[in-house]
């Protein structure tokens, strides 16, 4: 479709929305008379040029007015002519100029009127996208999720699915620190993945698995795939699999927000800018719904909390004390082959007879609360385990759960 027939198709078949309103609704927020956390006179870090021009124009428009509005998208529309929101915009704009506001969406609280199958997803994706700029979390507050990244991982993927927005986090010392971010679409039914082709987006944490080029149009010109299901998944019964980061076919800029089936999806700039930030094998993803920033003394109490017990677990072990050792694990703990507490103290009791004493390195330590679980935590390490008569070297992935104002492990299994 020429991008002149495109706009005529917009502009015939536009909705009675009320831009103006809409841009009042942004101003609002984005002069701190609103709710946003980040007033957008503090002029935010923009993700790309394109993300940029169609912010100011409509956040501007109230006071900037539609001729530099209009200049705004115009800038966007030469940036990427394949911008279907932009046209839509470009459209009310041209008939609010005509004297008949029209064809655009509320986004940010301005009331509206419905919209037709074609314009209802161009108006999601303007909402998420200005909503990102007028209302987002502070940039020093840190994701609730991110508790500890290994040496190993340099970097750290946070997906919000509730504003449609992959965060980017640098390794600080263990401690996550903000880079940028990107707009994503998602699965077309939501979010808790299940099963093959419910096209859905999983929930939970994850790594990047591999790098894919040489794809199907459809992909764009990269493709990450991630580690869904991974073992809780499993443990859970969900299925699948092919849950990629990947790009968007060459005559399309941006996806509605909910328009996958199931993978997360970028435009192809924002997909080659966060390239340079994975590490195949080594970069989590973690997926939640609604991602929770904490101040940083928060952040710090929250995470020294689950560490206290970590180490008492290490200590407990190397007490060779069976009762204070067995204390870390939950009732409902089961090994990666199925067994209860009940076999897992059974063998642990046999393999301990003899020993003198055990010494327990970890190294490579990464911490996560778990999206979509209230009070569990998923734990990876090197161990370098140490006995009177048994060394190793192993690497383990353990999920904690807290039972009361007690931190105790419910899963634990060697991953290599």
């Amino acid at each position: 479709m020429t991008k002149a027939s495109l706009l005529h198709r917009i502009l015939r078949g536009g909705q009675q929305l009320a831009i103006l309103g809409f841009a009042t609704a942004a101003s609002a927020l984005a002069d701190g008379s609103g709710t946003g956390s980040l007033p957008f006179s503090v002029g935010p870090a923009f993700a790309n040029e394109v993300e940029a021009s169609l912010v100011r124009a409509i956040v501007g428009l109230r006071d900037s007015g539609l001729n530099k509005a209009m200049g705004e998208i115009d800038k966007a529309l030469a940036h990427n002519p394949n911008f279907r929101l932009g046209y839509l915009i470009k459209g009310d704009l041209l008939m609010a100029q005509a004297g008949r506001p029209a064809a655009f969406g509320a986004a940010v609280g301005a009331p509206a009127a419905p919209a037709n199958a074609e314009v209802a997803p161009l108006q999601d994706e303007a909402r998420v996208r200005v909503k990102r700029y007028v209302s987002a979390p502070p940039v020093d507050y840190l994701p609730s999720s991110v508790m500890q990244l290994a040496p190993s991982q340099a970097h750290v993927l946070v997906v919000d699915t509730s504003r449609s927005r992959l965060f980017v986090y640098a390794n600080d010392h263990g401690r996550p620190k903000y880079v940028t971010d990107f707009y994503i679409s998602l699965g077309k039914n939501g979010v808790e993945k299940q099963r093959e082709g419910d096209q859905k987006t999983p929930i939970g944490v994850y790594t990047v698995v591999a790098s894919k080029d040489r794809l199907p149009d459809l992909y764009g010109a990269v493709a990450f795939p991630i580690s869904y299901p991974n073992d809780w998944d499993r443990m859970n019964g969900r299925g699948g699999h092919g849950i990629w980061l990947h790009g968007t076919p060459s005559d399309t800029y941006s996806r509605a927000p909910w328009a996958t089936d199931g993978c997360v999806v970028l435009t192809n700039d924002d997909l080659a800018r966060l390239s340079k930030y994975v590490d195949v094998s080594r970069t989590p993803v973690v997926i939640g719904q609604s991602v929770e920033w904490r101040d940083p003394i928060s952040w710090d109490k929250q995470r020294e909390g689950f560490m206290a017990a970590f180490q008492q677990w290490k200590a407990d072990w190397e007490s060779l004390d069976a009762a204070r050792y067995f204390s870390h694990y939950s009732p409902s703990f089961r090994t990666e082959a199925g067994g209860d507490l009940d076999s897992f103290e059974a063998h642990k009791r046999k393999v301990n007879t003899g020993k003198t004493w055990v010494k327990v390195g970890i190294d490579d330590l990464s911490v996560f609360a778990y999206p979509g679980m209230k009070d569990m935590v998923m734990v990876t390490f090197g161990q370098d385990y140490r006995s009177s008569n048994l060394s190793n070297r192993t690497s383990k992935r353990q999920y904690w759960i807290r039972e009361g104002n007690t931190w105790r492990i419910l899963h634990e299994a060697v991953i290599s």
